[in-house]
């Protein structure tokens, strides 16, 4: 029996890498999920990243491993994401810099992936990760939010410029946005894309005025 095939890129929301700015709802999701603190061109950075690809992974390659989760469905790892604020005692700083962010990276998981799952997989990882950072990384599912969101190509620290169309978009269209943290979808594998070529996805969360 031929196992159908999840096509996120062209069925879900959320994923469009037009240059236009639009505003949709984004529906409940799971996601394999870690927190952290600091500047993101510091190995702590890598390091939670590194624990949560080995997790995607091993759902996603289940079948070749012998694992039989129930509802499984092929489909393409979905990409980094990550959700990006300042620490609480930084929020008055003078000047923002890179070491006072705080954030939670994850990767999105299809919908038949369950706690259970999630736990399983955490367990056939085991020897492959930082156990301590394995021992961080918790499943969550997020609830549906209504964004705004813009495709930025180029370096990250050019986003502000991208940010400033998002935010005028946002303002003429009769919306606000309703927290300061935004969410970057990394579109391209910024390890791997030269600066100039980086494909970034730039979300926040809005409401209608």
């Amino acid at each position: 029996m031929e196992v159908k095939k999840i096509e996120w890129r062209k069925t879900e929301p959320g994923f469009s890498t037009r240059k236009k700015p639009q505003i949709l709802t984004i529906p409940e999701q799971n996601y394999f999920s870690i927190r952290g603190i600091g500047d993101p061109n510091l190995p702590d950075f890598s390091k939670r990243i590194q624990v949560l690809y080995p997790l995607a992974y091993s759902i996603r390659m289940s079948q070749k491993a012998g694992w039989v989760i129930p509802n499984f469905q092929l489909y393409t790892v979905y990409p980094l994401e990550g959700y990006w604020g300042l620490q609480e005692k930084f929020l008055n700083a003078p000047v923002m810099q890179k070491s006072h962010f705080e954030y939670k990276i994850g990767i999105k998981q299809p919908d038949f992936v369950t706690p259970e799952i999630a736990a399983s997989a955490k367990q056939r990882v085991l020897a492959k990760v930082d156990p301590a950072l394995l021992d961080a990384v918790f499943f969550e599912r997020r609830p549906a939010q209504l964004v705004a969101q813009i495709l930025h190509v180029g370096s990250f620290d050019d986003e502000p410029t991208t940010f400033k169309i998002l935010d005028d978009f946002i303002k003429q269209n009769g919306y606000q946005r309703i927290e300061k943290e935004h969410t970057e979808i990394y579109m391209s594998d910024f390890r791997r894309v030269e600066e100039a070529k980086r494909k970034t996805i730039l979300r926040v969360a809005i409401k209608k005025i």
